[in-house]
């Protein structure tokens, strides 16, 4: 059976990525499935600890561990793609968001998926072009690049964005590896002949 959308393609096997935009009070997350060049959605969301006490920090990080968790063990992606996070002005709410997202990156981990990390500004740049781009037109890019019938939320956005960044990074690293592969066994061969 065919792994590609693309009609008779078989070369190319679906990647399946998971999205997180970290964020104490909403975590967005985002799924897409990638074969080659071609996206296409599976499923978008919010994990919200609103309904907990602002000062239940421990209370709301269990409540991201287990809804990554969830989203993991439901979805099964093969890989996961997590904001990172920079210092900002206010520096309690830079070290809320710190712990919030390691709660995310500790229930990736813990859910066995290799991680890999990205700026805003990388994200931003992937989706739309430039690392300046306003949220909404995050969200209009993705709808476009993923062909939803509406725009998704802003978490969601982001979260479906860093996806897609990885989905387009992971096909560059991939071509590198392949290269370095190469590399790699020709100089072996030469190192082995010398050793004899």
């Amino acid at each position: 059976m065919p792994n590609c959308p693309k009609a008779g393609c078989t070369h190319h096997r679906i990647v399946r990525i998971l999205g997180i935009d970290p964020g104490l009070q909403t975590t967005g997350f985002g799924v897409v499935d990638v074969a080659g060049a071609a996206l296409s959605y599976v499923a978008s969301g919010t994990i919200k600890t609103t309904h907990l006490e602002r000062g239940d920090l421990p209370g709301r990080l269990k409540v991201l561990f287990d809804g990554i968790t969830e989203v993991a063990a439901r979805y099964q992606p093969d890989a996961a793609s997590v904001e990172i996070v920079f210092v900002n002005v206010n520096a309690q709410a830079t070290l809320l968001l710190g712990q919030a997202r390691g709660a995310c990156l500790t229930a990736l981990v813990c859910s066995a998926l290799p991680v890999a990390e990205y700026t805003a500004l990388q994200m931003k740049q992937a989706v739309a072009g430039h690392g300046k781009a306003a949220k909404a037109q995050v969200q209009a890019m993705v709808q476009r690049l993923l062909n939803l019938p509406g725009l998704p939320g802003t978490d969601a956005a982001d979260a479906l964005g860093l996806a897609i960044t990885h989905a387009h990074v992971g096909a560059s690293m991939s071509r590198l590896a392949q290269a370095t592969e190469l590399q790699r066994k020709s100089s072996g061969m030469y190192k082995s002949g010398r050793s004899r």
